[in-house]
């Protein structure tokens, strides 16, 4: 999913949702001090931070496939048990922590389904999965604009639509077909700021996830023509972007097959 990239370049396109996401959904998730937690899909730690800083670093592991992003965060949060790892593969045992969370991991897993199932397995009966995924399919998500002029240049082009999780509902069935019970589900929003549309414009040259890998193989223009597409579609000056992202949380019940 082309998440192969430095911490840098990751922050610079997606950092500046996820930062604010963290906050928000790790206080929607409920994690309350005295557990111990998990975070899938831990990026370059926006996440983690969050859930250090309401349950001390102790208490906290952290997985990863990209490797710049792991060394990323042990840089920033050195006493983080940090280990380079997909979700569908976790490096745990059976039922070791208490809460396992992913923030924006479910649609660019290689199988959302087997990365849940892998969650369910390392948390005890009783604790919680619980994850969040922009509203990629209804257009409310933080790169909407982006594919509106991808699909009016390239219609063929499928964008991130149709990834696992991106669309209202989904993440509660993706939950409940893990063996997930109680699942609750809900929305979460951030908003940020652009001085100019070069500020939001440069970081899809960054190569980063689906969007900066269409970019990328692009021809030079094709790329001017989807950047002035992109252009017209934004207003004039600085602007604000608001981001949507569904939120899923549900709990390991006692005697889940496969356990």
């Amino acid at each position: 999913m082309s998440f192969d990239v430095t911490a840098a370049a990751y922050l610079n396109f997606m950092g500046r949702y996820s930062e604010p996401l963290a906050e928000i959904f790790s206080e929607w998730s409920g994690v309350r001090r005295g557990e111990r937690v998990l975070d899938v899909g831990c990026g370059t730690g926006a996440l983690t931070e969050q859930l250090v800083a309401r349950l001390g670093a102790a208490a906290v592991s952290a997985v990863d496939p990209s490797a710049s992003f792991v060394e990323a965060v042990e840089k920033r949060l050195p006493n983080v048990d940090v280990r380079l790892s997909g979700g569908e593969h976790l490096p745990f045992a059976d039922a070791e922590f208490d809460g396992a969370l992913a923030q924006l991991v479910i649609h660019v897993m290689a199988d959302a389904r087997a990365g849940l199932r892998e969650m369910v397995r390392v948390i005890r009966p009783g604790g919680f999965v619980a994850a969040c995924v922009w509203d990629h399919a209804g257009g409310r998500g933080p790169l909407a604009t982006f594919w509106d002029a991808v699909h009016d240049l390239d219609p063929e082009e499928v964008g991130e639509a149709m990834l696992p999780g991106t669309r209202e509902g989904e993440l509660s069935d993706l939950f409940t077909a893990a063996g997930l019970v109680e699942v609750e589900a809900s929305s979460l929003t951030v908003v940020r700021h652009y001085e100019s549309f070069d500020d939001w414009w440069q970081p899809y040259l960054l190569g980063v996830g689906p969007a900066g890998a269409y970019v990328a193989r692009l021809s030079s223009s094709r790329q001017l023509a989807l950047r002035a597409r992109c252009a017209e579609l934004l207003p004039a000056g600085s602007f604000n972007v608001s981001a949507l992202a569904w939120c899923a949380r549900g709990i390991v019940p006692h005697g889940i097959v496969g356990r």
